[in-house]
């Protein structure tokens, strides 16, 4: 719509003497006729005037398709304003009418040739919006001529119309080798045509971000800063945004560019100096502290920002956000520009918030006094948001300035005595968190603070002056009849107040045990029996059961020393500030968010990071020089990173569905180290701990079979000398018995009735003739019946999911149990979970829907072909490096070593070879995960020494842990 406004409002310079606006007045019936018989006319002016009402009709949104032969024959003109409307045109409906688009190739290839270069820019420009494949191919050899054409204007479109081609059809651009015609436009002599090959570029590489289009060199850029001088100031943009992704190779090549950026700093279009701001930012990083240019530089940043803050309100807003990044980073910049961003009386609300948030980063211990000068006046303002900003300010400047604190709670109890309650609130607030931050210092204002009871009525401050009664109880008398206080309405209060005035009683518990016994029994009992809310009540039992059990221990951990809190809580991650400064002027140094959180799709994504900041990204890998026979098929999944899990759960299609036959019933299986991770209650708080499963799971390598890699050093034991070779080291004459079936423990509770509304579900994996069944027992324990059960797993480690339909084919009356056997398969998706072997569930049924965590053994996911052959294994041990080898210690085991290859056996760890070394057994063994990763064992067993030693050798590490606990839970029972 925007194009085709500028471009009648282009068209009036050609000759339109009257007025536009007739062309859009209503009309009667039959229009679309008289249209058609004005285009077919013989008189030139009146087929212009009924060209313009066709456009005029199609910009109000009327449908004028049906004109489309009509308008088509009118392109053989000379006339360029008449050319230029049935261009128009032909952008609008050629998407409709291909077929008919076909008709009007023949016209542009001629004016691709026209002696007028604006006819040729027009003719490639059009051609480059009509997005029909058909014509595409017919746009190569015009768009071909044109980017070689002797007038810049029609280069300058031409490069412009090889993105938009690119973006309609990749290959084609590629196969036609006009990337190569673009990147040599870089060098044109004209400095438009250059800005706008480096912007076509730049556009083709967002969407390709590994491809290096962008080849910019020491020359390429030399270029590029000759032709930023004379481009226009869109041009100049272009130029400085292709600038900003280069890596200067030293901090002289770095220093040059910034001096030849440095004059854009004082140009009149504020974002032509924001990226000029941008690309001096990013190659001062380069430059060395003590360099006097540094300080120069320094100095030249500072005019242009402050003069951009006396511009409209809308373009100050975008400068703040902007300058909001840069002190965060360097402060040093605008450290003596405070004054430039007191609040005017006239800024929009949006300005004021955005000036005030500067203000507390630029605070110091030498401005401090003129600040809190200035926020105790803004506290007296009539807009209540900015007032309470400005009193959260003055809490923020007694956090980060030390020297400033007492100063500032002075104020803020200056600020108490008005007695204004929004004001009152908000001092309360902040004075809880400098309490945080000077602990026992300004504690005497408590007294004050208190008198202000009755006048609170928000949430925060209510919460915050509860904490402060309760951490300060020892101090303030009647401490116990402020809480019972609160306590009255204990159900009408919000959450956050709710959850402060138990922990506060409980505090005050533990101080004063004999006087306010009733008191938190009370609370406990509001907390945990009349109460819905779920961290409540789960908060009061934990309180509960701590104060019933071991009162020493409750002590320890509710009155235990609280850390300080930090003096910017509100400063961006690091490494996302990096990356907003190198979008400075772009809608991400806005919204201080990265492009890939806003920007659909896959361009915007590529993560940029300031030079010197970064690390070698690069892993080398060793290509696979051969793949041994009988290791892997198929090449073994890498594990994703864990995302939005609970996101992942709440979005799950759990409709129940009843097709499918019953599987087969099963005997009850194994769970290893079962425990709610979404919380069991008292039970579970107080009972046995599950031991932790996994390490540190993270950037762990790319898992690959290959076995190109350089030999690493075999284990102690393969080191021994033989006279046999290699037969002779694999002699399996020690006595391999047969394998005994699998240990199954028994079941355990996974969800707990209390959290499921009477649902309790208890249960276990198990393996058997190679599928991976989950055994479950559904009890009702609520007082109604049960029905549509469905179950869904969210995205794990392995790819464990439902194979089937939960299978619970009768009503489940109340206390009544029910065994369902739920088959898994292993080609669900993938994210890598903590622990490894951690699983989520969310089972739904007529009540609602719940979920809950539980663990499956990894020797669930071991193939029943986990068995390599004996050259094979010798090989893989050599090829894993010996970083990725693990070592672990099984104690009180007592086994010995045939008995525990026969026990591992029956749970897919096969024994490839037995060894004995000065009376100790080395058992060699492999097993091979669902996913292709395949775990090589080496097992040693003393006579008569209880613990063994086990080592571990995996492409992917982080399996090892899971590993070597299941080997210690098989060998155990």
């Amino acid at each position: 719509m925007q194009e085709w406004a500028n471009q009648l409002c282009e068209n009036r310079q050609f000759g339109s003497k009257m007025t536009d606006s007739k062309y859009f007045t209503t009309t009667k019936k039959g229009e679309i006729f008289e249209l058609k018989a004005e285009l077919n006319s013989d008189k030139k002016e009146k087929k212009k005037e009924a060209v313009k009402k066709v456009i005029a009709s199609m910009t109000v949104g009327k449908d004028v398709s049906a004109l489309f032969p009509d308008v088509v024959n009118c392109m053989q003109t000379d006339n360029l304003e008449l050319k230029k409307l049935v261009y128009l045109y032909l952008m609008n409906y050629a998407k409709s009418q291909p077929d008919m688009a076909i008709m009007a190739v023949n016209t542009f290839v001629k004016d691709c040739e026209d002696p007028n270069p604006l006819i040729r820019a027009l003719a490639v420009r059009t051609m480059g919006c009509i997005r029909v494949d058909k014509i595409t191919e017919y746009l190569c050899e015009p768009l071909r001529k044109c980017l070689k054409d002797e007038d810049p204007y029609v280069r300058k479109t031409a490069a412009v119309c090889v993105a938009k081609l690119h973006d309609i059809n990749a290959q084609l651009v590629e196969d036609q080798g006009f990337l190569d015609t673009l990147k040599d436009l870089i060098s044109d002599s004209n400095p438009m045509v250059v800005a706008n090959a480096v912007a076509a570029l730049s556009e083709i590489a967002e969407s390709h971000p590994n491809s290096n289009l962008l080849d910019l060199n020491p020359q390429t850029i030399n270029k590029l800063l000759t032709a930023l001088n004379e481009c226009t100031e869109w041009g100049q943009i272009f130029i400085l945004d292709c600038l900003a992704n280069y890596t200067p190779r030293d901090d002289r090549e770095s220093q040059s560019i910034c001096e030849r950026v440095t004059p854009r700093l004082s140009h009149a279009n504020s974002a032509v100096v924001l990226s000029a701001v941008k690309v001096l930012m990013k190659f001062m990083e380069m430059l060395p502290k003590d360099l006097d240019y540094y300080g120069t530089l320094l100095k030249k940043l500072a005019p242009p920002l402050v003069t951009l803050l006396s511009a409209e309100p809308e373009l100050q807003y975008v400068a703040l956000r902007n300058i909001n990044l840069i002190v965060q980073r360097r402060p040093e910049i605008l450290k003596h520009e405070m004054k430039v961003f007191f609040v005017k009386y006239n800024d929009p609300i949006y300005v004021k918030l955005e000036k005030l948030d500067i203000m507390i980063r630029l605070a110091s211990q030498a401005n401090i006094a003129q600040v809190l000068a200035e926020l105790k006046e803004y506290a007296t303002e009539v807009d209540v948001d900015f007032v309470r900003k400005a009193v959260r300010a003055i809490g923020r400047c007694a956090i980060k300035v030390e020297q400033s604190a007492e100063r500032c709670v002075s104020t803020l109890l200056d600020l108490i005595q008005t007695k204004v309650n929004y004001v009152v609130q908000e001092a309360i607030v902040v004075i809880k968190d400098i309490f945080r931050k000077y602990p026992n210092k300004y504690e005497s204002v408590i007294a004050t603070l208190c008198e202000n009871l009755d006048s609170l009525d928000e949430p925060e401050a209510r919460a915050a002056m509860i904490w402060i009664v309760g951490e300060y109880a020892e101090r303030i008398d009647n401490a116990d009849e402020l809480l019972e206080s609160f306590l009255e309405g204990f159900h009408d209060e919000s959450t956050q107040v709710q959850l402060q005035l138990l922990t506060a009683i409980v505090k005050l518990f533990l101080k004063k045990p004999t006087e306010t016994q009733e008191l938190v029994q009370q609370v406990l009992s509001l907390a945990t029996q009349d109460s819905d809310n779920p961290d409540l009540r789960d908060r009061g039992y934990i309180y509960w059961r701590l104060l019933s059990t071991d009162p020493v221990a409750a002590k320890e951990v509710v009155l235990a020393e609280k850390p300080l809190i930090s003096e910017e809580t509100d400063l961006i991650e690091p490494t996302l500030l990096e990356e907003l400064i190198c979008h400075i002027g772009t809608l991400a140094s806005v919204y201080h968010k990265p492009p890939s959180a806003f920007v659909e799709g896959s361009r915007g994504v590529q993560h940029k990071r300031l030079p010197g900041s970064t690390g070698s990204g690069e892993s080398v890998e060793s290509p696979d020089t051969g793949s041994a026979a009988g290791v892997s098929e198929a090449p073994p999944a890498v594990i994703p990173s864990q995302g939005d899990l609970l996101g992942d759960l709440l979005n799950l299609d759990l409709t129940p569905t009843t097709t499918g036959p019953p599987p087969p019933p099963a005997s009850s299986g194994m769970q290893l180290g079962a425990m709610d991770l979404l919380g069991g209650g008292l039970d579970s708080l107080m009972g046995d701990e599950s031991e932790p499963l996994g390490g540190d799971l993270g950037g762990g390598p790319a898992i690959g079979t290959g076995f190109g890699a350089p030999p690493a050093t075999m284990p102690a034991s393969f080191n021994v000398p033989v006279s046999g070779g290699l037969d002779d080291l694999f002699d399996l004459g020690g006595g391999v018995g047969m394998a005994m079936g699998a240990f199954n423990p028994p079941k355990t509770v996974w969800l707990p009735a209390m959290k499921a509304k009477g649902l309790e579900i208890s249960g276990t994996f198990v393996r058997r003739a190679g599928v991976i069944q989950m055994e479950m027992t559904l009890t009702n324990k609520a007082m109604s019946v049960m029905t549509d059960f469905a179950i869904q797993f969210n995205r794990n480690s392995f790819g464990l999911a439902p194979a089937g339909p939960l299978q619970v084919l009768s009503p489940l009356s109340p206390n009544q149990s029910i065994e369902a056997v739920l088959p898994l398969s292993t080609v669900g998706p993938v994210m890598k979970m903590e622990p490894l072997n951690n699983l989520q569930v969310a089972v739904k049924n007529n009540i609602d829907v719940f979920y809950f965590s539980c663990q499956y053994p990894i020797s669930m996911l071991f193939a029943e072909d986990g068995k390599m052959d004996r050259q094979v294994f010798l090989a893989t041990w050599k090829d894993i490096p010996n970083d990725n080898e693990s070592q672990f210690q099984i104690k009180d085991c007592h086994l010995n070593s045939d008995a525990a290859s026969n026990k591992l056996q029956g749970s897919n760890i096969f024994t490839i070879a037995k060894r004995t070394v000065e009376g100790q057994d080395m058992l060699y063994q492999s097993m091979k995960l669902t996913n292709g990763i395949w775990v090589l064992a080496e097992l040693r067993v003393q006579a008569g020494n209880p613990n063994y030693t086990i080592s571990l050798k995996c492409r992917a590490p982080e399996v090892s842990q899971c590993v070597f606990q299941n080997y210690e839970t098989v060998l155990k029972n």
